[in-house]
C-alpha cells in the first residue's frame, strides 16, 4: 500500500482509468494505481476532483488536508466505518477507572520512549544527562502513582521539559534550540517535529476511524472544541519514537540543512522550505514503513504503519471489554 503526499500548490487530483493522477502545473504527471493507495495527504492549494472524492469515500481512503507550514485543517470522510454501538461503549468510559489506568499506561510509556530516545543520542554524543533522566524517571513514577488525570498530564508536562532539554543538549549546534514551541514553531527543530506531529495525528486518525471508534471523545486529553483528542492520546506512545527520532537522525546525519528553512514575517514563524519538505517526507515515510519488534503480542516485525494499526485494535478490543489491561502501549529499547 502507498501514501500520496502533494504538497505543491496548484496541482489537480483526480481519476483516470482506475488511477490516481496528479496534474502539477509544470505538466508534470505522477500515477498511482488507486488499489494500492491507502490515503492522499494535501499540503497547500491542491484540488481533489469530486470524481476522485467520490472514489476515496468508497474505497475507504483517507484525504487529509493540511497548510503548507503543517497545520491540520481536516479530512474527507466516509460512513462506511462508523459503529455506533463502539462509540457508545467508548463514550461511556470517560471519566472512569478505564480513563485513569489507560493514562498511566500511554504516558507512563511515552516518558519511557522519550528516555530510550534521550540516551541513544546523548551516547552518540557522549554526552552525560543525568539530571533531565532523572527527573524524567522520577515523573513518569510520579505519573503511575496520580489518583486524577490532570496530575499525570502535568506530570508529562514536566518530563517533556526535561526531555526536550537534554535534546538541544544532543543536536548539532547549529540547530540548538531553546524547548518546544507550537504556534508559531519558533525554529527548524520545532518546525519538524511540529508537522512530524500533525502527519503522525493523521495516521494515527485514520486507524481510529477504521476501527470506527470517534476521533473526538478521548480519554486522557480533556474534551476540546474542533480537536480529535482520542487521535491526541494514541499518538503520544509513538512521538519519540517515530518523530522525534526521525528528526533528529536528519539533523545530526546532515541530511538537512538551516538553508531549507525560512523565517515568515506574516505569519511569524519557522517553516520548512518546498526542497527540504520533500527530503524530509521521504524520510519520515520510510520510517512509517520500516519493520520493528516492539510489539510484545507478535512474534514476527511489523512496520510501524501497521503496528498502529495493530494497537488501535487492541484499544478496541480493551473498549468492547471495558478492560484497559487489554491495551499496552508501545516501549522501545
Amino acid at each position: 500500500m502507498s501514501l500520496l503526499y502533494v504538497n505543491e500548490n496548484g496541482a489537480t487530483i483526480g481519476v483516470e482509468a482506475n488511477k490516481c493522477v496528479v496534474q502539477y502545473r509544470d505538466g508534470m504527471k505522477k500515477m498511482i494505481p488507486i488499489e494500492s493507495l491507502e490515503g492522499i495527504t494535501i499540503m497547500g492549494q491542491s484540488h481533489l476532483t469530486t470524481k476522485c472524492a467520490e472514489e476515496c469515500m468508497c474505497r475507504g481512503i483517507s484525504v487529509a488536508y493540511f497548510s503548507k507550514g503543517g497545520k491540520y485543517f481536516g479530512r474527507l470522510m466516509s460512513t462506511d466505518h462508523i459503529n455506533v454501538q463502539r462509540q457508545r461503549k467508548q463514550s461511556a468510559l470517560y471519566d472512569t477507572d478505564f480513563a485513569m489506568k489507560l493514562g498511566q499506561k500511554i504516558l507512563s510509556a511515552k516518558v519511557k520512549n522519550q528516555s530510550v530516545v534521550l540516551h541513544r543520542y546523548e551516547k552518540s554524543r557522549e554526552l552525560l544527562l543525568d539530571e533531565e533522566q532523572k527527573m524524567m524517571r522520577i515523573c513518569k513514577e510520579k505519573i503511575l502513582n496520580c489518583s486524577r488525570i490532570e496530575e499525570m498530564i502535568g506530570f508529562e508536562g514536566q518530563a517533556a521539559k526535561y526531555y526536550f532539554q537534554g535534546l538541544s543538549k544532543c543536536i548539532d549546534r547549529k540547530f540548538r534550540f531553546q524547548g518546544r514551541s507550537r504556534r508559531p514553531p519558533k525554529d527548524e527543530f520545532n518546525s519538524m517535529i511540529s508537522l512530524g506531529y500533525s502527519l503522525l495525528m493523521n495516521e494515527v486518525y485514520c486507524k481510529i476511524e477504521m476501527k470506527g471508534l470517534n476521533p473526538y471523545f478521548g480519554f486522557i486529553h480533556r474534551d476540546a472544541e474542533k480537536h480529535p483528542t482520542l487521535a491526541s492520546d494514541l499518538m503520544e506512545e509513538w512521538r519519540a519514537v517515530i518523530v522525534d527520532a526521525t528528526v533528529m537522525s536528519m539533523i545530526n546525519g546532515h541530511e538537512i540543512s538551516k538553508d531549507q528553512f525560512y523565517f515568515d514575517m506574516n505569519e511569524p514563524g519557522c517553516y520548512i522550505t518546498r526542497d527540504g519538505l520533500k527530503i524530509y517526507l521521504n524520510k519520515l515515510e520510510r520510517k512509517f514503513q520500516t519493520e520493528i519488534r516492539y510489539l510484545k503480542y507478535t512474534d514476527y516485525a511489523v512496520s510501524f504503519r501497521r503496528a498502529i494499526l495493530l494497537q488501535m485494535e487492541r484499544l478496541t478490543k480493551a473498549i468492547e471489554e471495558g478492560d484497559a489491561d487489554l491495551y499496552e502501549p508501545v516501549i522501545i529499547r
